[in-house]
């Protein structure tokens, strides 16, 4: 049978890449980006689900929740300002990946038949990261646990979690970065001497959407050029 799968973020970057490297004979992709929905609006997760089952025959078997937002909140921003961006960032970072989380377990328990959930985070759920993305680092702390709390609560319907958290890759946002003066710093500072490519964290989504054992669920992968270990 072949595997029926939602991938939200995918029109560039790691997205792409995850929605490339799941595109087969064996499986069935719906690939969604902003154009399909405004995340950070609360009401667009659940219609965006309802969307993806229509569009793939009433069944999702996996849920890659990938999109989010990087956005600069700089602690001396007007109060008001502060605040409107950290709720937009937790919104689309977090809680739209938890409500999509909430719509796969529950379609999963209806039909009594197992699913995968796979949620991208990144290395800032452990590390922190810049004084202007503490609700950036957060989102991600939030998306880890919450990926260890499906996976102990439900690993005996035979829904799996898993979260990916990769460093620095290589997409629009990462080689601006890269190419600013900070850029030789944060190269400096991973000692596999790059960035990790798009389709590196790509596999890794499609190994655990496909491949990866049961008994892996609740697992956190890193791919950070060793930057961060624990």
């Amino acid at each position: 049978m072949r595997a029926h799968i939602l991938i939200t973020g995918a029109s560039r970057g790691i997205g792409a890449a995850i929605a490339e490297a799941l595109s087969g004979e064996a499986t069935t992709v719906a690939a969604l980006s902003s154009t399909d929905g405004d995340l950070s609006d609360p009401a667009v997760p659940a219609r965006l689900w309802q969307a993806s089952l229509d569009r793939l025959d009433g069944r999702i078997d996996v849920l890659i929740n990938n999109a989010g937002t990087f956005e600069s909140n700089p602690i001396d921003a007007a109060d008001a300002d502060w605040l409107a961006s950290w709720h937009r960032t937790m919104q689309i970072n977090l809680t739209a990946s938890a409500l999509l989380c909430r719509s796969a377990i529950r379609h999963w328990q209806a039909r009594k038949s197992g699913g995968r959930i796979v949620n991208i985070a990144s290395r800032a759920a452990h590390r922190g990261d810049s004084p202007a993305h503490w609700h950036y680092a957060a989102s991600k702390a939030g998306m880890v646990a919450m990926t260890k709390t499906i996976a102990r609560g439900y690993a005996q319907e035979d829904i799996l979690a898993f979260a990916i958290c990769p460093g620095f890759t290589m997409t629009d946002m990462a080689e601006e970065h890269l190419e600013g003066p900070a850029g030789a710093g944060l190269l400096a500072e991973i000692p596999l001497g790059r960035v990790a490519d798009p389709q590196e964290i790509g596999e890794m989504a499609r190994w655990c959407a496909l491949e990866a054992p049961a008994s892996m669920t609740g697992a956190v992968l890193d791919a950070n050029g060793a930057s961060h270990v624990r």
